[in-house]
């Protein structure tokens, strides 16, 4: 069974009502779209902080990795290229960062402002191999560019 986005992307859209705070918005994201799916094991952001540097932000599940460079990992190629990265096996890919020893797949957006600027990577990982589709990374960007590139 396949997430509803349609539904996900209304509540969403009701609980940030004029909000504009980016970590507030992060967190909100984090919390809805964790709990959304159980194929997400860790949903969280990366922000942008320095040029090169992704910190992380406001996310849902076990400890993340504090930082990560744009020229490393999943999450700093997405920085990186702006596009999205969608690893069926987080083994196969060059690089990847194992901030949790459990991670099986992972799907990573870049999160763009209203100027078109990055300013942070969505990442959802999950311990269970090729958890995510096109129909996710479709999805998720909707949210994404409705919630931030207002």
């Amino acid at each position: 069974m396949s997430l509803d986005y349609t539904s996900l992307t209304k509540t969403i859209a009701a609980l940030t009502h004029g909000e504009t705070d980016e970590i507030a918005l992060m967190a909100t994201l984090a919390c809805e779209i964790h709990h959304a799916d159980d194929r997400f094991d860790w949903t969280g952001f990366y922000r942008v902080t320095e040029p090169g540097l992704l910190k992380i932000g406001p996310y849902q599940g076990g400890h993340g990795c504090l930082q990560i460079p744009f020229d490393k990992g999943v999450c700093g190629a997405a920085a990186r290229t702006g596009e999205v990265q969608l690893v069926p096996d987080v083994d196969a890919f060059p690089g990847h960062i194992a901030c949790a020893s459990s991670t099986r797949s992972e799907i990573v957006l870049p999160v763009l402002d209203g100027s078109n600027r990055l300013i942070a990577v969505l990442d959802i990982d999950s311990n269970q191999p090729d958890a995510f589709t096109q129909e996710d990374a479709e999805g998720l960007a909707r949210i994404l560019a409705a919630t931030f590139a207002r």
